[in-house]
Parts: C-alpha cells; sequence; structure tokens
C-alpha cells in the first residue's frame, strides 16, 4: 500500500458514483493530484469540498498508477471571503482554473504552490490582490518555461523608460527603442515591473500582454487547446469593475 501526507488547495472537483467525489487538489510536495473521496458527496464532507480550500491530505492506493482515495480534513476554507465579492470569486475560479489547465499531474512545483497559497489568502481580504494575482501569473509563466525578460530593454540593453514587451520574445523594449513599431509590441505597465500604486486599471493593461503569453505558450505549446474560460471571465469582470 502506497501512501502519503501533505498539504494542498482543492482546485477541482466532481461526482463520483452515489456518495463519493473525485478531488483535484495542488499540494506542495506532489503538485497536482487527483483522488476518490469515500463519502465526498454526504451533508458533513461536500461543504469542505470547495473549490479554494486549504486541505489535510492523506492518500492512498495499492500502486502509483491507481488513483487512488484522499481522506481529507480541512485546514481553511476560502468561500465566505471571496463569495462577498464577485471580482474575488472571478479571482479564485481563474486561479484553480489555471492550475488544472497546465499543470502536470504528480509533478511538485513547491515554489508555484507557495505562490498560489499566498494569492488565494489575499482573495477578499485585501485590495492588493489583483496585483497579486498579475504577478502570480508572471510567475506561472516562468515556472512553466515561458518567463518574460523584463530587466533591460532588448534592443538598447538600458534599464530605463521600459515601456513595451515583444510579442515574440517576451523581452522589454524602451519607447525610444520601439519607434513606429510601437503599435505592434505589447503593453509594460509599471504594476508588471512591480512599481506603481497597483491600481487596476495599470493591472489589466498587465493582464493583456500576459494573456498574451498564456496563450502563445501555455495554451498553444503545452496544453494544445484554448485557455479555460474563467481567465476571460475575470479579465471582463475587471473591465466592468473599471468601466461600471
Amino acid at each position: 500500500m502506497l501512501e502519503w501526507r501533505d498539504q494542498g488547495v482543492l482546485l477541482g472537483v466532481r461526482r463520483h458514483g452515489e456518495t463519493s467525489a473525485l478531488i483535484q487538489a495542488f499540494t506542495e510536495s506532489h503538485g497536482l493530484f487527483a483522488g476518490i473521496v469515500r463519502g465526498g458527496a454526504s451533508r458533513r464532507i461536500a461543504p469542505v469540498l470547495q473549490p479554494g480550500a486549504q486541505l489535510d491530505l492523506c492518500w492512498r492506493a495499492r500502486l502509483s498508477e491507481h488513483v487512488g482515495t484522499f481522506a481529507v480534513e480541512p485546514v481553511k476554507s476560502r468561500s465566505d471571503a471571496v463569495m462577498r465579492d464577485r471580482l474575488a470569486l472571478a479571482g479564485l475560479n481563474a486561479v484553480t482554473a489555471l492550475l488544472v489547465f497546465c499543470l502536470p499531474e504528480r509533478e511538485a512545483h513547491p515554489r508555484l504552490y507557495r505562490h498560489s497559497v499566498v494569492l488565494l489568502d489575499l482573495l477578499g481580504q485585501s485590495d492588493a490582490w489583483p496585483l497579486a494575482y498579475l504577478r502570480w501569473e508572471l510567475a506561472l509563466l516562468e515556472e512553466l518555461g515561458f518567463g518574460l525578460d523584463l530587466s533591460r530593454c532588448a534592443v538598447t540593453g538600458g534599464i530605463d523608460d521600459l515601456a513595451y514587451v515583444s510579442p515574440r520574445t517576451g523581452r522589454a523594449i524602451s519607447a525610444e527603442a520601439a519607434g513606429r513599431w510601437a503599435d505592434r509590441l505589447l503593453p509594460l505597465p509599471p504594476a508588471l515591473l512591480g512599481h506603481g500604486d497597483g491600481a487596476l486599471r495599470g493591472v489589466a493593461a498587465g493582464l493583456q500582454t500576459t494573456g498574451h503569453f498564456l496563450k502563445s505558450g501555455l495554451a498553444a505549446q503545452v496544453a494544445g487547446r484554448p485557455l479555460p474560460d474563467a481567465r476571460q471571465r475575470l479579465v471582463d469582470a475587471i473591465d466592468r469593475r473599471l468601466n461600471g
């Protein structure tokens, strides 16, 4: 019998048979993992199995290739915080959907896991979370091999007046170097550089840029299918908040 224990974030849950649930969790030491929770559809356990919940997990299986079963204990519920704010709920749905979409199963990504937990703890609790979400998308790209190089201008090598990102290379371009090609480049708002006040409009501009690389990198080259709709719903929710 194989067994391990770890903490994890619940990403997805669906009914399995009459009384059980099949869940996907992102754990620090074991990565994205699926397993069956016996009695997961019951009135006692079902309320615990909410996307975004922090769980103590014990996985068991006879063989490593088996789906296995999870015994779960709640550590922290995040549903109350996000249910009070539609934008925060959209953020939670985008995070969980993107992780399920792009993470290879049973491969540890401890840095991304810790970054994800910090972000999830901010949702609905702090006005800083949209900026934290943008930085999380940068971390996701970096973790999976599509990181952006925003440290200096790809043309001049300078570190000042960085204003654009090349959609082909993911490298920063200064306003001067961009010249007449500026309209073919992606925006590089201060929020992407870790500067500024984290205003929602700057975050929205940053998401335009990270979204390009999520589509051209993760979706096209890794998953081979379109990004989950939850990510676009978050972008749309931010636009409504800005223009409402």
